[in-house]
């Protein structure tokens, strides 16, 4: 089976997106597994390769795929929507909000019509996007946008375990009220399907506890009637799944192997086992897509933005990611 192309548009050329992009492909292990192709300006990979020390050749592609990257030899489709050189590192600036745009939709073009096989992104900043005029608040919401895909969903790996949100980006107390047995039904339902558009063909998904104890029958709180309503009418509709589990196990379970996927009742839930258990290999991947996107988890670190610190693992990890499942993915 051929490498897949994994398309890697370098997100906000104020953050960290393009450091992390060229340390990430000096690494041997992703041409064992990929070919990967930067989305973004020439100038702003030229600047982070200085910024990092680091020496690469690279080769300007058209819209085309042909070469062989190394680590030795970058391969970027050059965008020059923006002339990134009047681009500062660290600020919000609609200029940079304007080029992080640009290589999404590039990218998302690209994969569209086959060219690339997948898609890894890197951070974006909202608050750069909305001085651009760009009408979505973020990446979910840019690629759902654009490829006209209806509430894609979620899923964090890190290691063996697997997270999917049954809500995001709502508050706490709405979140609670979002626990509803249609709900949690249509999620266990998406996830179980999510799976094996991975090549999980066989896998079980533990959807976790609200309430302390699983409310203890009612002591605590009637939510987990809730979940064990979906989960009763899901098990006889044939998929695999288990809960009500205590939220402060069912992700160790998880993660030791009992059960392939989680699904967490509400952002920070999830967002917390996987972050803790290791923030930096914390993979977003989006499914439901035409076609696999993940990415790394974590924003442009304007802070730091334009001095060479910034890790480059979770990068790595999201090409990586990127590469196991694309082909899977492709085919289901």
């Amino acid at each position: 089976m051929s490498k897949p192309i994994i398309g890697i548009p370098m997100g906000d050329p104020a953050g960290i997106g393009p450091e992390i992009v060229v340390k990430a492909l000096k690494e041997k292990k992703i041409y064992e597994v990929c070919n990967p192709v930067v989305i973004g300006s020439k100038d702003s990979i030229l600047k982070a390769l200085s910024v990092c020390g680091l020496k690469t050749e690279l080769t300007i592609l058209s819209d085309i795929f042909d070469g062989n990257p190394s680590p030795d030899t970058l391969y970027l489709i050059d965008d020059e929507t923006v002339n990134t050189g009047e681009i500062e590192y660290g600020k919000v600036q609609a200029l940079a909000g304007k080029a992080a745009y640009s290589y999404i939709k590039k990218s998302i073009d690209l994969a569209l019509v086959g060219k690339i096989n997948a898609v890894a992104t890197t951070p974006i900043n909202k608050e750069s996007l909305k001085a651009a005029g760009v009408d979505y608040v973020g990446h979910t919401e840019i690629f759902a946008g654009l490829t006209g895909t209806y509430d894609p969903l979620t899923m964090f790996e890190v290691g063996n375990l697997r997270v999917f949100f049954l809500s995001r980006h709502v508050s706490l107390r709405k979140a609670c009220d979002m626990v509803t047995k249609e709900r949690v039904l249509d999620y266990i339902i998406r996830s179980s399907k999510a799976l094996r558009m991975l090549g999980l063909t066989d896998g079980t998904v533990a959807v976790a506890g609200l309430n302390p104890h699983c409310g203890e029958n009612g002591l605590f709180g009637d939510e987990e009637r809730e979940i064990e309503k979906a989960v009763e009418e899901a098990t006889k509709m044939g998929y695999k799944v288990e809960g009500p589990i205590g939220a402060d196990s069912v992700f160790y379970l998880a993660y030791k192997g009992k059960y392939d996927a989680v699904l967490s009742l509400y952002h920070d839930q999830g967002h917390i086992a996987t972050k803790t258990l290791d923030f930096e290999r914390t993979i977003s991947i989006t499914i439901g897509l035409p076609f696999l996107r993940t990415s790394v988890d974590h924003g442009t670190a304007f802070d730091i933005a334009g001095t060479g610190r910034a890790s480059h693992i979770s990068m790595l990890e999201a090409i990586l990611t990127a590469a196991k499942y694309s082909n899977n993915y492709k085919n289901r």
